[in-house]
């Protein structure tokens, strides 16, 4: 049940419009940023809701259960606030949102109507398109473990313990040369094989420094991304490149010597043993196949 302050109250049952709507963005590096719907700044909280930003949302849904509730933000980018480059280096990627009612003749007069965060961001020209999802949304990420051969945990967490920090699964370079808009060439890639295949790129240096991409493909000195970078790569661009894992049992046990932590079923029986017929001979006693 969603408190209303007496005096809140008695300007919705007014009918005179003196409310505004006022978002505050929190990134997770801690940046934050308020924006209002209203045509003056509003400050309250210690942090001031910009008007400039031509704001404005759809209605609010709210319902019973546990069912995602959400609502959509539409606004401009400008250099001063959200911008083109910072939306498309997923800067505010989850970023914590709270949405606000108040009342501009006193904003003291508020009540929250949405607490969540942001979701897809889509970007047209200078204005974008934001998905705000309502607490729930966490309740619908997977939890637990998945049942299937390769391996489950993300190369060098917690669960993995692969020590990245080794040489040999490491890189540090700056670009040598573009190759279309997603490859690359730097000689600190020379000499590695295919080490850093599906492993993680973080630029260091240039238009994209501190965005992160998948390596799609590495050969010697060649490296391809899955993905093109929010700016065009130039030449001199720095980078830092960890290796790769294909989550089998073959590659943890011979190039990571991680065997211990594989958190995979490598013994699981596929479809093809399931539904085979059983004959005499075979040894279907449901003991182990290896």
């Amino acid at each position: 049940m969603r408190h209303i302050p007496e005096a809140l109250a008695g300007a919705l049952a007014s009918g005179v419009s003196t409310l505004a709507r006022c978002w505050r963005l929190e990134r997770r590096d801690g940046a934050t940023l308020g924006f209002t719907d209203h045509d003056c700044d509003l400050a309250f909280g210690g942090l001031v809701y910009r008007a400039a930003s031509g704001m404005s949302a759809s209605a609010a849904e709210a319902s019973l259960g546990l069912g995602v509730d959400g609502l959509e933000v539409v606004g401009a980018l400008d250099d001063a606030g959200l911008t083109d480059a910072d939306l498309a280096r997923g800067a505010y990627d989850g970023a914590r949102v709270e949405l606000t009612l108040v009342d501009w003749e006193d904003v003291e007069n508020r009540v929250t109507l949405f607490s969540g965060a942001l979701g897809e961001v889509a970007r047209e020209g200078r204005g974008f398109t934001a998905e705000l999802r309502s607490l729930a949304h966490a309740l619908n990420q997977p939890r637990g473990r998945l049942y299937q051969r390769a391996c489950d945990a993300a190369l060098g967490d917690a669960r993995c313990k692969a020590d990245l920090t080794l040489a040999e699964h490491r890189a540090e370079g700056v670009v040598t040369a573009v190759i279309g808009v997603r490859g690359l060439t730097a000689d600190a890639l020379d000499g590695r094989g295919r080490a850093f295949e599906r492993g993680r790129l973080i630029w260091t240096s240039g238009a994209n420094q501190g965005a992160a991409a998948e390596a799609r493909r590495h050969a010697d000195g060649f490296l391809e991304l899955a993905e093109a970078p929010p700016a065009p790569i130039a030449e001199g661009d720095g980078f830092m490149v960890t290796a790769g894992c294909d989550k089998s049992f073959e590659t943890c046990r011979t190039r990571f010597d991680n065997i211990l932590n594989f958190r995979g079923f490598p013994q699981m029986p596929g479809n093809d043993w399931l539904t085979r017929q059983a004959h005499q001979g075979d040894d279907l006693d449901g003991g182990r196949l290896v």
